[in-house]
């Protein structure tokens, strides 16, 4: 980021050009897997795109086309959507406390969570920390304002090329988005607890799955994540107590 100070504009344009680097390329790429899926599952484009535009989550949308392809009713569907989405919520209540600054009106909050994704999420952590306040949900806003629409044209191109790319091809694109989230939170190894948590996960998730095959990455993630607050809050004590 320049040292001059940033305005809302400034701040904005940053977080679109970061948006068309990497993150940008990697959930356009995950999104080629969803198109190809609908058009597999034979559900039109117009009805991907949708999904894509209100709901904007790819585990959960993926869900919805597996659950509705199976036949299942729209109540478990429904649950199952909403169970897989849950994981949004403590991603709101910590990111939203570091956007926002005393000059935000209370309902922008309500809005800009529209376009809180994994990755977005991520990168804010990452950086906006390091931003003057004021001009934080500016970058945010500009970093997802590529990723949003890109999603959907990800969508609509993995539609177009399901048949022109093996769906196994296609399908593995998907887990380009989680892999990233990894490595961009590996990336920062000064925080410990973060370690702590791709470490146990790693660690619990395949086991996990041998026992809980449906219940696996849920389990993994209560524990995993459980396990490493602890930990990294318990080794945080210890070391300022030793200074």
């Amino acid at each position: 980021m320049p040292a001059r100070p940033l305005t809302h504009t400034r701040a904005f344009a940053h977080g679109f050009r970061d948006g068309l680097s990497v993150p940008g390329f990697v959930l356009i790429s995950s999104f080629l897997g969803f198109g190809a899926l609908i058009r597999q599952s034979e559900f039109t484009l117009f009805q991907g795109l949708l999904s894509t535009a209100t709901g904007w989550a790819l585990p959960a949308q993926i869900a919805m086309v597996e659950l509705y392809t199976a036949g299942a009713s729209f109540l478990v569907i429904a649950l199952a959507v909403a169970l897989t989405n849950v994981r949004l919520l403590p991603m709101t209540v910590v990111l939203m406390p570091i956007l926002r600054s005393r000059s935000t009106p209370r309902w922008v909050p309500y809005v800009i969570v529209h376009w809180l994704a994994i990755t977005g999420w991520a990168q804010a952590l990452r950086v906006c920390p390091e931003l003057p306040r004021p001009v934080r949900i500016s970058y945010f806003m500009g970093f997802s304002m590529v990723l949003w629409p890109g999603a959907m044209l990800g969508t609509m191109l993995g539609y177009y090329l399901a048949g022109s790319v093996p769906l196994a091809i296609s399908l593995g694109l998907v887990f380009l988005n989680p892999i990233y989230f990894m490595l961009v939170f590996a990336s920062d190894l000064r925080i410990k607890t973060r370690v702590w948590a791709l470490c146990l996960g790693a660690l619990l998730g395949p086991v996990l799955h041998l026992y809980l095959p449906d219940m696996s990455l849920l389990v993994t993630g209560l524990v995993a994540g459980s396990l490493a607050f602890v930990i990294g809050g318990g080794l945080s004590r210890k070391k300022q107590s030793a200074s």
